[in-house]
């Protein structure tokens, strides 16, 4: 049976910043949202919060008081799931955690109206897994927003095996509505671009750990065109977000690549908001001060893990980082994870910060031409190992004299 959505009212659950931003995005758009946390002290905190986004924005010229108002108007706050019961669409925003997920999930099924759709903002687990729980996996779908969810223009639509397509045109229509560059993603492990950023970062900690410094890495993506290195973003996002996670996992903990993390870790030193990192930060400011004692930290780390350091340049840096997505890239595209490669830039450009003069991973490879990229993987290949094994997509285009741009659902 096929069904049109109209989504006229929202509810959206947990009231961290993410549960905020979404919030903030939903009202702005013009819709009503219901706000349910399991802490009613987060949902006041939260609503005050937005009061004062507002206030600025109309200090600063940007919102009309009235329209403060009115945005402050949608919100109301739930103490219940059964005050959910009406809602078009609930998006869920507490912490990634697959067993609570799917707690939540199971509770909104039996408590929400049969056409309610089910979302999940996610930025990498398993949303086939969410679905199962339900009465209605074609009506759940992932909606993977970018922090700060009310600034950042990406939406990432994540349509599960059994999502509809009605149900994907309404995340798609909602999208467009908060002012969102949407993009479609398959589900699997990261999506589209949590699943690139691991091997762009998994580069950027070899060559830490092989001779580079943090700075050194950062400055020579930022000539690139990158609106911050991979290190910078890590003491912006926080970098003990990834090393709780090893911990409540129980696993990685040892793995090489994440030791300096953990050493940083370990001195309390969790990035910006902590006024240290793989920088330093004066109060009160942002500005990323060089750390000698973070080299020193790395070349320590380097030395227990038996790795030999060497002198390395800003352009192998570039290489590895870059064909690195582009390579992880073209394996997203074969296997109809993006719809087309434009997608994957859009997705690189909104979500991280990548050099919009280039426009986007795909866009650059092809204009480097893909025979120069494939004999530059093969070279890696021959370096580094088998995980530079260049996509057999790569292969088959330049065998066919074709483009990224040239390929569509998985097809050429």
């Amino acid at each position: 049976m096929s069904h049109t959505y109209n989504i006229r009212q929202a509810a959206v659950i947990g009231a961290g910043t993410m549960g905020r931003g979404i919030v903030i995005s939903l009202a702005r758009a013009g819709v009503a949202v219901t706000w349910l946390d399991n802490d009613p002290q987060a949902i006041t905190a939260g609503i005050a919060m937005l009061a004062q986004t507002w206030a600025q924005q109309v200090a600063k010229g940007r919102l009309q008081a009235c329209e403060a108002d009115a945005c402050l108007e949608r919100v109301r706050a739930a103490s219940t799931y059964a005050e959910l019961a009406d809602a078009d669409l609930v998006i869920e925003a507490v912490f990634e955690n697959l067993a609570l997920k799917q707690d939540i999930f199971r509770t909104l099924d039996s408590t929400l109206k049969a056409q309610a759709i089910l979302a999940s903002n996610t930025s990498a687990l398993d949303i086939d897994a969410i679905a199962a729980v339900t009465g209605r996996p074609e009506q759940v779908l992932g909606l993977h927003f970018f922090s700060p969810a009310h600034v950042m223009k990406l939406l990432e639509v994540v349509r599960g095996a059994r999502t509809s397509p009605q149900v994907l045109d309404a995340a798609h229509a909602l999208g467009l509505r908060m002012g969102k560059q949407v993009v479609v993603a398959g589900n699997c492990p990261g999506f589209i671009g949590n699943r690139m950023l691991a091997t762009y970062v998994a580069e950027a900690r070899k060559l830490l750990l092989e001779g580079a410094t943090p700075r050194q890495v950062d400055e020579a993506l930022q000539a690139f065109g990158m609106a911050m290195g991979p290190f910078r973003m890590y003491d912006v996002v926080g970098i003990d977000l990834e090393w709780r996670a090893r911990q409540l996992a129980g696993s990685g903990m040892d793995a090489p690549l994440a030791q300096v993390d953990n050493a940083l870790c370990g001195l309390g030193r969790f990035g910006q908001k902590t006024g240290q990192g793989y920088y330093r930060y004066a109060p009160g400011s942002r500005e990323a001060l060089h750390d000698p004692e973070v080299d020193a930290l790395v070349l320590k780390v380097a030395q227990d893990l038996g790795v030999r350091r060497r002198e390395i340049d800003d352009e192998e840096i570039r290489e590895r980082c870059l064909l690195a997505l582009v390579n992880e890239g073209a394996k997203i595209l074969e296997e109809a994870v993006a719809g087309c490669s434009a997608d994957i830039d859009r997705v690189y450009l909104y979500g991280y910060g990548f050099a919009p003069e280039v426009g986007g991973p795909m866009r650059w490879a092809d204009q480097q031409g893909l025979g120069l990229i494939l004999a530059r993987l093969e070279r890696l290949q021959g370096l580094f190992g088998e995980h530079w094994r260049p996509a057999s997509l790569l292969m088959r285009l330049v065998a066919a004299g074709r483009q990224l741009a040239d390929v569509r659902e998985g097809r050429v």
